[in-house]
Parts: structure tokens; sequence; C-alpha cells
């Protein structure tokens, strides 16, 4: 096993189609036994999901993570606020780019990286309807390419 082995566990597919991520950044998350044993299991959603900064610490809120279906009376609430650990100089240069019009945290991906759970978490800036349009032309177009690419090499 490598170094740096990482398995990924959920990804947010909706993050890079509504947003455009400018900076990304890897963050611990605190988390209670059942937690990590239903984030194990694969049971996270995106839905919704988002960072924000509160009194110098950042906090990831409506992720939901369902119950582990094995504890029995100390289950964790599915969508209750983590707290994201990151150091004190990323927190303040996210502080800054907040304060700009139109910016926000976004959660990409939920991994293992050596045992431990984190979570990729992108610094990202809304987009337009017509600026969305406008990927999923371009991704469209790419995919006709390879395909053409792929029946003309054969």
């Amino acid at each position: 096993m490598s170094e740096d082995y990482i398995k990924i566990i959920a990804t947010n597919k909706k993050a890079r189609h509504n947003y455009l991520i400018e900076s990304e950044y890897e963050a611990g998350m605190v988390l209670v036994g059942t937690e990590v044993k239903a984030i194990r299991e694969g049971r996270v959603s995106f839905q919704d999901a988002y960072a924000d900064i509160k009194r110098g610490e950042v906090f990831l809120r409506q992720l939901h993570i369902s119950p582990y279906k094995y504890a029995h009376n100390d289950n964790h609430e599915a969508l209750r606020t983590r707290k994201l650990l990151l150091h004190r100089y990323e927190i303040k240069r996210l502080i800054g780019k907040i304060r700009e019009k139109g910016y926000t945290l976004v959660p990409l991906q939920i991994y293992f990286k050596k045992d431990k759970i984190k979570v990729l978490i992108g610094l990202g800036k809304g987009k337009k309807l017509y600026d969305k349009r406008d990927a999923i032309k371009q991704k469209d177009m790419r995919r006709d390419l390879d395909r053409e690419r792929k029946k003309h090499s054969n």
C-alpha cells in the first residue's frame, strides 16, 4: 500500500456544474464514531451542503450522513453541523476571499487518506445560466470529437 493511499467515498457532482472552482483545500472533519462507520459504507449525500466560517472556524453544514444502521441509542444526527480542521493561514485566506462578492465554500469530495476522513472543499463563484449552458455545449463537443477520433482510429 502506498504512503498517500486515497479512497474516494463520495463526490459532489453538482458542485463543478453550479460553481466555478478557483482553489481547493483539504480539510479534516470532526466526526463521532457512528458517522465514521456510516461514511465507510458510503452513506453520504452532498445535496445542499456548504461550508461557512464563524468566529475563525470552518463548519460544514447540511452534509447528510445517514444514521448507522447497527447503532442503537447513541446514533448521530444526520444533518448536524460538523467542524472542519484547516490551518489558521488557510482560514484567514478563505475569510479574505469570501468577503469578496459571490464566493462560497463548496464541499467537492469526501475520501479516506491514510485512514483519516478528509473533505476537499472548493472556493467557488456561482455560475450564471449561460455559463452552465456553455459548459454543457463544450462537454458535448469534446465527447463528439472523441467519438469521431475513436471511429477513425479503428
